[in-house]
């Protein structure tokens, strides 16, 4: 068995680490460069950095965020946030990230993905899913929306894009295998209700997504307990389990979560 990835992941806003609940209610959670560095000296075994408003501004991720952490860190890192083109995509792994991660545009244009994947490999590209749990099951499509026959059957989860700020009416395990059959080598998943409240990950949506596609998962949203690291790499089968707020203020170290599964007999990478 692979062994399980523990990734911390670095909201950044104005080039700042920032941190909510349910997407909003930011707060500063320090230097994305100095963060880097820490959670590399700490044992992570990746790290993801996703620019929270750079598809909602219309602003493309900053180049210099990827050669600054280059710079400083030896373990493998994705940047996320207002890719569009492919041409995006190289400018960011030229600067040193390792794989690219994109969201509102890959739902815009599924192309991005199977052609990221062609220039690139599959490996580098990373699909970030929001899902969240739906209300009712209203067909909320974008209107731009190309993507056929992906309401059927409904799940519990709707796709939304541009930071959480927009449902698309997509179905999130429908969108999880289109996303596979383009080239994408992996989804980083993330639950909208759970994000930052630290109860736990949405084990039922991160089942759902696993068992659909053959490709690693990241589990994302709500992590608040060794328990919850847990929960997601056996009951929701996930691949991976990203957190953010539990590390950036040192609520739980990346030692103390490797400590606690490796005991659960889960292969971690010390």
């Amino acid at each position: 068995m692979l062994a399980k990835r523990i990734i911390p992941c670095l909201d950044v806003k104005d080039g700042r680490v920032v941190k909510g609940i349910n997407f909003v209610e930011l707060r500063d959670a320090g230097d994305p460069v100095e963060q880097a560095k820490l959670y590399d000296e700490a044992g992570a075994d990746e790290l993801v950095f996703l620019d929270i408003t750079a598809t909602h501004e219309a602003r493309k991720t900053v180049m210099e965020l990827a050669r600054a952490v280059a710079d400083q860190v030896f373990i493998p890192f994705t940047i996320g946030g207002g890719i569009r083109t492919v041409d995006d995509m190289r400018g960011i792994l030229r600067a040193g990230a390792d794989k690219i991660s994109v969201n509102s545009a890959a739902v815009r244009n599924p192309d991005i993905i199977s052609q990221g994947a062609e220039a690139f490999g599959s490996q580098a590209i990373v699909v970030a899913i929001d899902a969240k749990r739906r209300l009712e099951t209203g067909d909320r499509r974008l209107e731009s929306e190309p993507i056929p026959n992906l309401q059927s059957p409904i799940s519990k989860w709707e796709v939304y894009v541009s930071g959480g700020r927009t449902p698309t009416g997509l179905d999130a395990v429908a969108w999880a295998k289109e996303a596979e059959r383009s080239g994408a080598g992996e989804i980083l998943l993330t639950s909208m209700d759970g994000d930052g409240t630290q109860e736990g990950y949405d084990i039922e949506l991160t089942r759902a997504i696993a068992d659909a596609v053959n490709i690693p998962v990241i589990a994302s949203g709500g992590a608040g307990t060794l328990q919850h690291f847990a929960q997601a790499l056996t009951d929701g089968g996930a691949n991976a389990a990203l957190a953010a707020s539990l590390f950036h203020y040192k609520q739980l170290t990346i030692a103390e979560v490797k400590e606690y599964l490796a005991k659960q007999g889960l292969p971690v990478r010390q």
